[in-house]
């Protein structure tokens, strides 16, 4: 928690269940929404009539269902949420991390002192060829990628050219590892979009018919997935945290609390950020300064200071381009934290225990907010056959675009 702020606590949360297709089931947006609000709620025990505010991520609900305003379906949820301020925050992949922001900002200015953060993000109602599409809107249209069939993975193509050109060739036995190890944990997630999905030893390889390109040196099995679901969580001050752990019988030290923030944005063309990189040790300077921001104000001096790491992995190349502007290893030897184990389930530091983008799913609005949410399970012992024993801080970092707008934090167990 940076100095002078104030203790912003997590209550706890819920999130969906990311293998459901809620198009096929009969379901809109707003059902969606409903039931992660539902959910939240019986799991803390709160009341809709405790939410004071709410603050809604969601990146493309116009493109997807033809549906914006949509603080305004949250008011709809229950009548105890008539009249309840909303807003709703976009930033691509990172919408949720902004509503989680303009959350924190609400409790330590004094406004409320328990405000809601839901995000939701509705994609497979469309083709994959328009999900693609619709998701290009984070990039800056015309003027990049505009000949790739599939936007982003030929963005993070590009993200593993340049770090070839820095350091030396990216071997694709790391990144398929990174993804091998991210399904797998996923499959210890009962809420994993992939949870049920077979593989081979060829799976995480070079083999073009087990592993095909989607584009340039992006293959199939090193996407994160197109998904429908949301997430929710309740932060509260710490006047009223310890009104509901008095309420609840709880202790204040059953809770987690968000011990530091980092917040940038970048330029929005890929090209604009390589050209920023050319003169520092990074090929991402702006998400390195990102984290050391937030560490900062955390009060913690390494990525070793944490216990787990909840992580943008919408490519493995995004992962792999995380290690090192965690400085978890030098710049450009991100493979060596790959080939000594240290991001395994079992390593010194984990890296997406939950499966992330790749093995949980990637609702785009909605990752934000999952991530927090377990980030807040891991300190606080919930994790189920996801928990990193003894876990007591947690790194989040979230990104939106060629990693355009950048959101990290550090969520601690509350003492």
């Amino acid at each position: 928690m940076s100095q002078g702020s104030k203790a912003v606590y997590v209550l706890g949360g819920s999130q969906t269940d990311f293998a459901r297709n809620w198009a096929r089931e009969g379901h809109g947006i707003d059902t969606l929404m409903g039931e992660v609000l539902a959910d939240g709620l019986t799991a803390t025990g709160l009341e809709a009539r405790d939410i004071e505010s709410a603050h809604v991520g969601n990146f493309v609900a116009e493109l997807f269902c033809n549906q914006g305003m949509l603080g305004g379906f949250f008011a709809s949820l229950h009548p105890d949420l008539s009249g309840v301020p909303t807003s709703r925050h976009e930033a691509a992949c990172a919408s949720g991390s902004m509503a989680m922001l303009s959350a924190m900002s609400e409790i330590e200015a004094g406004r409320y002192g328990l405000v809601c953060v839901l995000g939701v993000e509705y994609m497979r109602n469309v083709p994959g060829q328009t999900a693609a599409e619709h998701l290009g809107a984070a990039g800056w249209q015309g003027r990049e990628w505009a000949d790739a069939k599939y936007m982003w993975p030929a963005a993070f193509s590009d993200l593993n050219d340049a770090y070839s050109e820095k350091y030396g060739e990216v071997d694709y036995r790391h990144l398929g590892e990174i993804a091998r190890i991210n399904y797998e944990n996923g499959r210890r997630n009962p809420n994993a979009q992939t949870r049920k999905w077979a593989f081979n030893d060829a799976s995480f390889t070079t083999d073009d018919e087990a592993n095909p390109v989607i584009e340039g040196k992006v293959r199939r099995n090193d996407c994160g997935q197109v998904t429908d679901g949301a997430a929710v969580v309740f932060l509260a001050s710490e006047t009223r945290a310890r009104e509901y752990v008095k309420q609840h019988g709880l202790k204040l030290s059953d809770l987690a609390r968000i011990d530091g923030w980092g917040h940038r944005t970048a330029p929005m063309l890929f090209a604009d950020k390589l050209r920023e990189s050319q003169n520092s040790r990074f090929v991402l300077p702006q998400v390195n300064q990102t984290i050391k921001e937030c560490f900062s104000r955390a009060g913690i001096n390494s990525a070793f200071d944490l216990d787990a790491i909840e992580t943008h992995d919408c490519f493995a190349m995004t992962e792999y381009a995380a290690i090192d502007s965690y400085e978890i290893t030098a710049p450009g030897e991100s493979w060596k934290a790959v080939e000594e184990g240290v991001i395994a389930a079992d390593g010194r530091l984990p890296i997406n225990p939950s499966g992330g983008l790749i093995g949980l799913g990637h609702p785009v609005g909605a990752t934000g907010v999952r991530m927090m949410l377990d980030g807040y399970k891991q300190v606080t012992g919930r994790a189920g056959d996801c928990q990193v024993e003894g876990a007591r801080k947690v790194g989040l970092l979230n990104i939106g675009g060629s990693t355009t707008t950048i959101a990290s934090f550090v969520v601690g167990a509350a003492e």
